[in-house]
């Protein structure tokens, strides 16, 4: 069974082994905060029961974006009335698109045959309530945890996490350990800004959206990855230079990366 992992005082992560995704839960003295709800009905009810056996206090959500496997969950975890989703305001406008004619049902079955996940064809689709624009303030009781827009890098709706009085980020998928970025929604051109925008809140510890707790050196680490893919990209562009060419010389070796340069340079994105 998947237990929880405190990183830092009331600050704990549980590590869902299908994609081997992070929901983090931030304890304060008058209220929760649940960041990300997994894929499927049957994941976010064990994260809610692992939430219960932590802390009998109400709780608030967040999703740090808008993929499946951070939000699929938010009807369980939302299943109480009143209960807050908060996320950026791009996430709740997809939402609301995918909800528009059919409720998200086109939407869950276009997840379902990409990716074999057994429960994520049953999921309900709910939408964040509380859009954030730039940055929220939520108070927990004895500590306040805010969230933050640094900017377009893994998504263009990419929040952080960031509880000062535990000196923790949790940054979603704006950083991976253990896998490689995926970039089929990403900013290739303005990713490594971003960190460079986490890395300057100097955190101790930053909990990525998959993989293990990561250092501020293994954020940096990523952040030179990141930067040298775009000025490869930015290079390989002005040079004409086949999107795979460029690819096959850049960390993370993503053709799909260097394209999405190309297009957003060629004003196409």
């Amino acid at each position: 069974m998947t237990d929880w992992v405190e990183v830092a005082d009331r600050v704990l992560v549980w590590r869902q082994p299908a994609l081997d995704v992070n929901a983090v839960l931030v304890v304060g003295g008058a209220g929760a905060l649940v960041v990300d709800t997994l894929s499927t009905p049957a994941q976010a009810r064990e994260l809610a029961d692992a939430v219960r056996r932590v802390t009998p206090l109400p709780w608030r959500i967040v999703n740090t974006h808008h993929h499946f496997d951070h939000c699929f969950g938010n009807a369980v975890l939302a299943a109480e009335p009143g209960t807050e989703i908060w996320a950026h305001s791009e996430c709740v406008a997809r939402f609301e698109r995918w909800t528009a004619e059919d409720g998200g049902a086109a939407r869950v079955a276009e997840i379902a045959a990409e990716f074999d996940i057994p429960g994520v064809e049953t999921v309900t689709l709910r939408a964040p309530s509380h859009p954030v624009s730039g940055e929220a303030t939520l108070e927990l009781g004895d500590r306040t945890v805010e969230l933050r827009h640094l900017g377009r890098a893994h998504t263009d709706n990419d929040l952080v996490v960031v509880v000062p009085d535990a000196d923790v980020v949790v940054a979603g998928d704006i950083v991976e350990n253990g896998a490689p970025p995926s970039f089929d929604d990403s900013w290739p051109l303005e990713w490594a800004g971003t960190v460079a925008s986490l890395v300057e809140l100097a955190p101790a510890t930053v909990v990525p959206g998959h993989g293990v707790a990561m250092s501020l050196d293994e954020v940096r680490a990523q952040h030179a990855d990141l930067t040298a893919l775009e000025w490869a990209c930015r290079d390989g562009w002005r040079d004409h230079a086949p999107a795979a060419e460029v690819a096959a010389k850049a960390p993370f070796s993503s053709e799909l990366a260097v394209q999405r340069a190309y297009a957003f340079l060629d004003g196409q994105l």
